[in-house]
This record gives structure tokens, C-alpha cells and sequence, in this order.
């Protein structure tokens, strides 16, 4: 989705039912000025599935539990400014505008996903989530596991092998 890949990724987490972690937070930190934030609790009452992403002009809420409004869209947002007097003075801008809801259609994710994937096979394209796809988020998984063996401390994620290397590990598994 960001089409870049992590610099480090760190975890905390805790088991409480079993030896596996049951509750846990994860940090994707890039090389750019971005950051995101996983947290996942198997432990919960109730089912929560937020994306947030905040920008410096708008924002954007994903709740894939909402049935009609699952994407909202704030303009509000945050500049910076100098005062043009005090060079060592830096103002704090915040800005607050209207909310909007583009329309999204209401197909469950996982079945639109299995008529992609449906219709690649039969017209012999490559899907979305192929298996370099599926491979990174395996190397994203290792590396979460890593921190989380480690206290928390943030591992860098393992090089992606080429797409050689996946082909030719696709066809010894075939």
C-alpha cells in the first residue's frame, strides 16, 4: 500500500491465555517521515477494524465494521509557520474542516478478493496479492516475531529475494 518497505519493525506484546502472545503492538518505521502502528488484541470483547492515516492537510478513517460509511475523509490538518520577527519562534497552526464519506461499495473484502484472484487464474494474469506479496508480509511476520522474542527491540525485516529467486522456489514447490 505505501510501496515502500520497513527500516525496522518493533514489537511488544504479552501472553495471557497462552505461551503465543495474545495482545501486542507493532511499529513499521520507514525511512521517510512515516510511521505506522499496528495493534491487535485476540484477547478483546469486541471486534475493531481501524485504519487511520493522518497527513498534514487531511486524514483519512478506514472501519471496515461500519456498513455504510466505511471511508471518511477529514480536512483538518496541521501547519507550521514562522514568525517572520523571532526566527527561533515556530507557530502552530491547526486547522479543522468539513468531513466527507466517498462512496465505497458494500461487497465483502475476502469475496471481491476471491473473484480477483478467480479471474486472474482464468485470464492468466498475476493477482494483486501474488506470492512476492504474500512473501513480504511473511518477512514482516519473522521480523515481528524477532522484536517481540528480543523485548521489543526493533529488527530490521530480511531482504526480499529477487524475483528469481521466488519464481524458482514456486516451481520447486509445484
Amino acid at each position: 500500500m505505501l510501496g515502500q518497505w520497513p527500516r525496522t519493525v518493533g514489537t511488544a506484546g504479552k501472553a495471557h491465555v497462552n505461551r503465543q502472545a495474545d495482545v501486542a503492538q507493532v511499529s513499521l518505521d520507514y525511512d521517510s517521515r512515516l510511521l505506522a502502528g499496528l495493534h491487535v488484541n485476540w484477547l478483546s470483547p469486541v471486534k475493531i477494524r481501524h485504519m487511520v492515516i493522518g497527513g498534514s492537510r487531511k486524514s483519512l478513517l478506514y472501519n471496515d465494521l461500519e456498513p455504510t460509511e466505511k471511508v471518511r475523509v477529514y480536512d483538518r490538518g496541521v501547519q507550521l509557520t514562522s514568525d517572520p520577527n523571532d526566527k527561533r519562534c515556530v507557530m502552530i497552526d491547526y486547522r479543522s474542516g468539513d468531513m466527507w464519506c466517498p462512496h465505497v461499495g458494500t461487497e465483502e473484502p475476502l469475496q471481491g478478493m476471491v473473484r480477483h484472484f478467480a479471474e486472474c487464474i482464468l485470464k492468466g494474469q498475476t493477482p494483486l496479492s501474488d506470492g512476492a506479496s504474500g512473501l513480504r508480509i511473511l518477512h514482516l511476520l519473522e521480523a515481528a516475531d524477532r522484536s517481540l522474542a528480543l523485548g521489543g527491540v526493533p529488527v530490521a525485516p530480511a531482504d526480499l529475494p529477487v524475483a528469481a529467486e521466488i519464481e524458482a522456489s514456486v516451481r520447486c514447490a509445484a
